[in-house]
């Protein structure tokens, strides 16, 4: 696998919000709300300052909540913080929403959510594998959103290799950028990187290449006695599925990590950069934030990633994949 050009600057890290309003996976409470908005101002302190949410985010009554808290968050900034906020939110294309408008009132409630501050719309998935039909109406609403000034950035997620050029071919016949993709992409989830694959397309495209679950839904970042203990519900399960073949890549990261004094987390974000992607972090505690910035400060070396990429690359087990994922 060749080297990135060292040339180029590592992406930043940015700020996920999946956890806010989530209680099926991350046992929201409103109860939280105080504390994730000084969080939220800690990571902007910090130099995270790409934010990304979606319309879906949120259980049951909770439908929403990520958008509305990010919202009412970023508001209550003060101007110097409130300018540098990026704010991206993802639309999902349920079976419902059809057509070239299919999308335009999802836009407009998530605006309102939002309080006004969004800068780039996305694709929550792709339907290229269930609904093909679907997809190309809807991303050409968002391009009609982008092309009157309504926001300014496009972006995708969960698109494979060849989708993706069709995507970005066609939105570029209209003159409109494709700013980003997103996709699953950790230690634990190592595909877009492999040669030729979605990493090497976004280089060649121009187009950022967004990682969510860098850290694999908390998994990459515990260690010593951490590690011992499992969160209840599904993440629980799914630790005990993938933690015993761990000790290996973990052990890499332990001595990547010492001579920096950082976590296992900033290596699994720094390893993410390494390979041209933003990581998006979910961060519900100040502590949280600050071990997630302290990536910034470092980088991992050629040596060192190659190292790590083999680990990866040769685990049996990974993180299940998305089935919305087109090839």
């Amino acid at each position: 696998m060749a080297d990135l050009p060292t040339a180029l600057p590592l992406p930043a890290i940015g700020i996920g919000t999946w956890a806010w309003g989530n209680r099926f996976l991350w046992g929201y409470d409103p109860a939280q709300d105080g504390l994730l908005e000084v969080t939220f101002r800690r990571a902007l302190e910090l130099g995270l300052s790409f934010v990304d949410t979606a319309d879906s985010y949120g259980t049951g009554r909770w439908n929403g909540r990520s958008e509305v808290l990010l919202g009412r968050f970023c508001t209550g900034l003060p101007p110097d913080l409130q300018r540098r906020v990026r704010v991206a939110t993802k639309l999902a294309p349920f079976p419902w929403r059809l057509g070239r408008g299919g999308l335009r009132r999802a836009f407009q409630a998530s605006r309102r959510r939002l309080d006004g501050h969004l800068q780039r719309v996305q694709l929550h998935w792709s339907t290229a594998r269930y609904a093909p039909w679907q997809e190309d109406p809807l991303l050409d609403g968002l391009a009609d959103l982008v092309l009157a000034g309504e926001v300014a950035e496009l972006g995708v997620s969960n698109m494979g290799p060849r989708r993706l050029r069709q995507v970005q071919r066609r939105l570029a016949e209209r003159g409109v950028r494709l700013t980003s993709l997103q996709v699953q992409l950790s230690l634990l989830s190592p595909d877009p990187i492999l040669r030729g694959g979605l990493a090497a397309v976004c280089r060649d495209l121009n187009i950022d290449l967004i990682a969510y679950s860098p850290l694999a839904l908390g998994l990459l970042a515990r260690s010593g006695q951490e590690a011992a203990l499992r969160p209840r519900g599904p993440r629980g399960a799914l630790f005990a599925r993938l933690e015993p073949q761990l000790e290996p890549l973990r052990s890499c990261m332990a001595g990547i990590g010492e001579p920096h004094g950082a976590s296992l987390a900033a290596v699994a974000l720094n390893w993410c950069r390494a390979h041209g992607a933003l990581p998006i972090v979910g961060l519900r505690t100040p502590a949280q934030a600050e071990l997630a910035a302290d990536a910034l400060a470092w980088q991992l070396s050629a040596e060192e990633r190659r190292r790590l990429d083999a680990l990866a690359l040769g685990l049996n087990r990974r993180m299940p994949a998305n089935p919305f994922q087109s090839s």
